[in-house]
């Protein structure tokens, strides 16, 4: 009832922003519960963080534990123009790295092309804009707020900018934004308001007007920059986000499916909103409920413990669960790539060295040798080319809600070892993109709870 009483306190904290938003946002569009936003493996050709040529594997996974330290750092922290189509489907074009989707996108009256790390773990959206104090390189033209006749910026008197201690502040009667994460990114700009168009197809764009984003004039140690991208997308559940903005037209649904990340081949993905969400097979959907908490809006769901090789470990029952400090915890984000463990010790046991004394003990007993990837992961044995006897692991979740992760989902192959893929969570504990692939997840945010099933996502 508690947990209960939590949530509908954030629902309703939600429902009153997006009110006091009604009078600035509006949007066109025949289908107004359903959106598909496609995507791109960023390795590939289509993406603008194409790297594979120039990159080894070994590069590669390299790469994706760097930016989910990065990401690890930061927890921490606090339309449509022309005929439609389609009667039932929107369709927007969308890229995706290895770790982040990246959502292209029209902004302004002038179409300014755009393109943002979509975050499920971040609320306001921003991008560079002109004029600069001190902007990052990027490959696309920044956007010039002061030629579009549709910018405005967000007045003091906004609920956004009246909340204290919130990312807002009034300054010389502009409304301020400043990010500041733990592992030194920092970005700070001016709240506005702006059209944004997502294009469908050449003749073709859902549009958005007044939506709420950030005009960043000020970013540094940025990890993209000299890319395309000039920004982030953010999908949680604050009510600046996307996600909270376009409820309207989502019905606060998303959805994915992840196809495996070591098939070099681009296979396209798809994020899905309100009912273009296929029904999942009631015969294989798991459902858990969102664990909320004031001022945090990652999707946590509660952990109960975990299997290892399917002998269920006997971890105490606060082992997973998100203390009052705002430390702890478990949630789930495609923006984390690789799933990680906290390593803190709670009630005298630190999960993370549990499990990687087990995945010790198994190995070793089966004659593998320990040895180092450049990767920096922890945990790598030399692969005999005969040995595929690999670990499984299970998350239970809340409402047995049990997360099967096949060995091919937990380990990093490599031509002559293998590597656990999971890290040291420093403040919590995160189900990442890697130990999510071929499941379809389904964000059902106005339900307050998250539904999964294994799923070919190649199909999707």
């Amino acid at each position: 009832m508690f947990l209960s009483l939590r949530f509908l306190s954030a629902k309703l904290f939600l429902c009153i922003c997006l009110t006091l938003f009604q009078h600035h946002v509006t949007f066109s569009a025949s289908n107004p519960t359903g959106l598909t936003l496609r995507a791109v493996l960023d390795d590939s050709p289509n993406s603008p963080l194409y790297l594979i040529e120039n990159m080894t594997i070994a590069e590669r996974i390299e790469r994706f534990i760097q930016v989910t330290n990065a990401k690890d750092n930061y927890l921490n922290l606090n339309a449509r123009v022309g005929p439609d189509k389609s009667n039932s489907l929107s369709r927007v074009v969308m890229a995706r790295d290895g770790l982040f989707y990246s959502v292209w996108l029209l902004i302004g009256s002038q179409g300014q092309e755009v393109k943002l790390l979509m975050d499920t773990g971040g609320g306001l959206t921003w991008t560079q804009c002109q004029p600069c104090l001190n902007c990052f390189p990027q490959n696309l033209p920044i956007y010039d707020s002061r030629a579009s006749t549709t910018y405005f910026t967000l007045s003091c008197d906004h609920p956004l900018c009246q909340v204290e201690g919130s990312l807002y502040t009034c300054v010389d009667d502009l409304c301020i934004f400043v990010h500041n994460y733990h592992g030194g990114l920092y970005t700070t700009g001016v709240a506005s308001l702006e059209t944004f168009y997502f294009p469908m197809d050449p003749s073709t764009a859902l549009t958005f007007n007044n939506l709420v984003f950030g005009c960043s004039r000020d970013s540094r140690n940025v990890v993209f920059q000299d890319t395309e991208l000039s920004g982030i997308f953010g999908m949680n559940m604050m009510p600046d986000s996307l996600m909270s903005q376009l409820s309207s037209f989502t019905n606060f649904r998303f959805s994915y499916c992840l196809v495996p990340f070591p098939d070099l081949i681009p296979h396209t993905l798809v994020l899905r909103f309100g009912d273009d969400i296929p029904l999942l097979p009631p015969e294989r959907v798991k459902t858990t409920m969102f664990v909320h908490a004031p001022d945090l809006y990652n999707y946590y769901v509660n952990l109960v413990t975990i299997s290892f090789l399917n002998v269920r470990l006997g971890f105490p029952p606060s082992q997973f669960q998100l203390r009052e400090d705002g430390l702890g915890g478990c949630f789930v984000d495609s923006g984390y790539l690789l799933t990680a463990i906290e390593d803190n010790y709670v009630g005298g046991v630190n999960a993370y060295d549990v499990l990687m004394d087990l995945f010790t003990a198994y190995y070793e007993s089966n004659n593998l040798r320990r040895t180092t990837d450049p990767s920096g992961l922890d945990m790598c044995f030399e692969r005999p080319n005969d040995f595929n006897n690999f670990a499984n692991l299970t998350f239970h979740f809340d409402g047995e809600a049990d997360f099967f992760v096949p060995p091919q989902h937990l380990h990093i192959f490599q031509q002559d070892h293998f590597c656990v893929a999971i890290t040291r969570g420093r403040y919590a504990t995160v189900l990442g993109a890697w130990q999510q692939q071929n499941k379809r997840m389904l964000y059902d945010v106005g339900l307050g709870r998250l539904q999964f099933a294994d799923e070919n996502c190649a199909n999707d």
